[in-house]
């Protein structure tokens, strides 16, 4: 599949609203680029804070907003083809392992429905290349660490994990099929200002500073990638113009004969969770006040990222340390809360 266009002068990005595309928007515009950002603005969290995010990228005339659920029919088609990008950013998707216990269909709706349409527009408007974000989740029940791209991911724990796994092989399928040059991105455990108030991080930071407890799940005895925003985005805007191409294998993809791969984006260390909880202690000035439970539906123990196939890639890595990015988050919050 061939373009004619170099990517990078215009991206579109779904999920602009959100965290991860919020910040990336931000950094594209800083580039040059222009953005046209794709949005429904759910409510499965505070709408204002998805609408602040928003307002800010709003003032820079580059970007363009369009409010669309991506999974309807014929609407992310027609806002597609009128932008006409060269390089997309698939980042919409219904996030949250536990709430997909007890809204299963919203998982499938977004992240199923919605990478599908995704990948209809990109094979029937053709872009440079295709990114989108796929989970840690997908390693599901992995007891080998560090997790890399190698190791099998057929045992999902949760539905969410099924839906962002779905959605590799149906990018690597439009790939095989239609010459859809795309890359997925496992993204692990990813905090910093303007996040999302069901992460751990944002209610730990919440509850410390108004003097309730915290729920320590799994008795404390959890260990997380934790992974800034500010380096998930490095690592997208190093990879928008390096698309794969068929029979040239490379890092995240060993076979080479389809233009698609996968790669981990993460921190590349675990953080346990006492740890998190110190650092988020400290930012506060405050101990927090922990009540133990068990390990929740779904979730897993660890998480850890091999960062090989990135860094070879990209000769890059993250290199934002937590408590650097748990101070800074603290800071924001502060600021924020009293808005």
């Amino acid at each position: 599949m061939t373009t004619g266009r170099s990517p990078g002068g215009r991206v579109l990005v779904t999920g602009a609203a959100g965290f991860i595309g919020a910040a990336l928007s931000q950094a594209l515009l800083a580039a040059g680029h222009r953005v046209l950002g794709i949005d429904n603005l759910t409510p499965y969290y505070n709408p204002a804070l998805k609408q602040a995010r928003l307002d800010r990228l709003l003032a820079s005339p580059g970007f363009t907003f369009c409010e669309v659920d991506i999974a309807a029919p014929g609407a992310l088609m027609e806002a597609w083809s009128g932008f006409r990008p060269d390089a997309a950013v698939h980042l919409a998707a219904q996030a949250g392992v536990r709430w997909s216990l007890s809204h299963p269909h919203a998982y499938t709706h977004a992240n199923v429905e919605g990478t599908l349409c995704v990948l209809e527009a990109a094979r029937k408007n053709p872009v440079a290349h295709l990114l989108y974000a796929s989970s840690s989740s997908v390693y599901g029940g992995n007891d080998k660490v560090p997790f890399a791209e190698t190791h099998p991911v057929e045992r999902p724990v949760s539905l969410y994990a099924a839906t962002k796994r779905s959605c590799e092989l149906m990018a690597r399928t439009y790939a095989h099929l239609y010459g859809v040059a795309s890359t997925g991105l496992r993204f692990f455990t990813v905090y910093g200002r303007w996040g999302r108030p069901d992460m751990a991080y944002w209610l730990f930071t919440d509850a410390i500073l108004a003097g309730r407890p915290i729920e320590v799940f799994n008795h404390g005895r959890m260990a997380r990638d934790m992974t800034h925003v500010d380096d998930i985005v490095g690592g997208i805007v190093r990879l928008l113009p390096l698309a794969p191409v068929a029979g040239a294998p490379g890092p995240g993809q060993p076979d080479g004969s389809v233009p698609h791969r996968v790669l981990n984006l993460g921190g590349d260390r675990p953080e346990s969770l006492g740890d998190l909880i110190a650092a988020i202690e400290t930012a506060c000035g405050r101990p927090a006040e922990r009540v133990f439970k068990g390990m929740q539906p779904g979730d897993v123990e660890r998480t850890w990222a091999d960062m090989s196939a990135l860094r070879d890639l990209v000769g890059w890595s993250p290199g934002i340390r937590m408590a650097d990015g748990v101070a800074d988050f603290v800071e924001w919050y502060r600021g924020w809360n009293k808005g």
